[in-house]
């Protein structure tokens, strides 16, 4: 009995409650975890619905020049006397050309509209279309048991959304006024393409005999999060110019050039016919998938989105757990008082409402000035407790220190996000170090030295 009653009176037993102390504590980390998952879910709930009211997404694909095309196959087929004859089906579908120059010219304002405390960048303005497709020669562009029809042609451009178009300002084909009509062919894409495999818009046009026909459309478009487009020319030029500070370039194709700066973004595309697998001609659907490869395009990114920073910073609660536990251990043992684990575990949960605050400053305020209310109001509460515990107001203060000093690594941490890893795993170095060189000298086994008392008193 006497040998177990030295045991819980040494460092090493204390040490053991406090890790369960810690692993108990992973409980409530792990509600708050949950908590900013089902926050960011209930966002992106809120942000869908305000996208699909304005236009969602906006993807373009096109113009396309569709004409209607007639294979003739034959099938032999045998009657109920089992003679064999020859039939001729005529299968329908479409002879698809893509243009030989592609510049689309897109100028966008963007907006952040909002549905109760939540919010999503969206943009609109005008997106202009102009090229020219070579009509020389269909004929080469079929097989002799194929016809097609040119005087039906159409002019296709495929969208994700038809919300996505506010107005058509100018449609213009060899000089010629085009009257577009909503819910187009689509090319007949798949589901792939969200709604695009089976809307948009199209135009009756009149090819011109032995000449190139040449297009040039302005459209007020609006959109959310992102513009996509497919480089379906031979030469595809796209230019977008918006007031968004933080742009993502997504997709097959990179800018060529771009601009960023706190004004907004100007970025320019170039992409030749020899860069992608998309080829000039086809009939039917054939390529949907090559399509799909090649979008490219810009995202209005939220440069600093509250509800990730916030998980990252909930993966660092285990580490704030266990320094403010090394801390008052360290102090416990220096200034020989005890501290009950209850009380550990009080100040423990007391670092875990620092996240909450975070939560719910941040949804509110911008997350550095919700990140600077919760920091102090959390390390002021913990070192009025470690004054509370302890009774010495320079090893209270030292406290606050730590603490102070801890939050400033993770904010920095959050902030820099290509620095993270480097920054995360200095600050664990320094912390073990740190916490190795004062606990050096700790007496684990509760033994006093010769001297009178254990080192940790000098």
């Amino acid at each position: 009995m006497k040998t177990l009653k030295n045991f819980v009176q040494t460092g090493g037993f204390k040490v053991i409650l406090l890790i369960a102390v810690i692993l108990l504590l992973l409980i409530p980390a792990a509600m708050i975890r949950n908590i900013i998952q089902e926050r960011s879910m209930r966002a992106a709930g809120a942000e869908e619905e305000i996208m699909e009211a304005w236009g969602d997404q906006f993807l373009v694909l096109g113009p396309v020049l569709q004409i209607p095309l007639i294979e003739y196959e034959e099938v032999k087929i045998r009657n109920d006397r089992g003679e064999e004859k020859t039939e001729i089906r005529e299968i329908e579908t479409w002879l698809r050309i893509t243009p030989g120059d592609l510049v689309a010219d897109a100028e966008l304002a963007t907006e952040t509209k909002k549905r109760g405390i939540f919010s999503v960048p969206l943009f609109a303005g005008e997106i202009r279309l102009k090229g020219n497709f070579d009509t020389h020669d269909l004929e080469k562009l079929i097989k002799p048991n194929q016809k097609i029809f040119p005087e039906k042609a159409e002019l296709v451009i495929a969208l994700s959304n038809q919300r996505g178009i506010r107005e058509i300002t100018k449609a213009d084909w060899n000089g010629g006024e085009l009257d577009f009509i909503s819910g187009g062919h689509g090319f007949g894409l798949s589901e792939r393409y969200g709604d695009a495999g089976a809307g948009g818009i199209h135009s009756f046009v009149t090819l011109s005999k032995n000449m190139v026909d040449n297009f040039d459309i302005t459209m007020g478009i609006q959109g959310g999060k992102s513009l996509r487009m497919v480089p379906l020319g031979d030469d595809t030029r796209l230019h977008i110019k918006a007031d968004w500070p933080s742009p993502s370039f997504q997709g097959a194709y990179l800018p060529a050039e771009k601009n960023i700066d706190e004004h907004g973004f100007d970025a320019r595309w170039q992409v030749n016919h020899l860069s992608r697998n998309i080829p000039s001609a086809w009939v039917g659907t054939a390529i949907d998938h090559d399509l799909y490869n090649a979008l490219f395009g810009v995202n209005f990114f939220k440069a600093l989105d509250h509800y990730d920073l916030n998980t990252r910073a909930a993966k660092y609660a285990l580490l704030f757990i266990i320094v403010p536990f090394l801390s008052l251990f360290i102090l416990e043992n220096l200034l020989k008082r005890n501290i009950h684990p209850a009380q550990y575990l009080l100040a423990g949960i007391g670092n875990l409402i620092f996240y909450l605050l975070l939560l719910a400053f941040s949804e509110h305020l911008p997350f550095p000035a919700a990140y600077w209310i919760a920091a102090p109001a959390v390390t002021l509460m913990l070192a009025l407790y470690s004054h509370t515990l302890l009774g010495a107001r320079n090893k209270c203060l030292l406290m606050a220190v730590v603490m102070m000093l801890c939050y400033t690594f993770l904010y920095f941490t959050l902030q820099s996000e290509d620095w993270a890893l480097l920054i995360g795993a200095l600050g664990c170095f320094a912390i073990t170090a740190a916490v190795m060189f004062f606990t050096r000298k700790l007496d684990w086994y509760g033994k006093k030295t010769n001297g009178g008392g254990s080192d940790t008193d000098r």
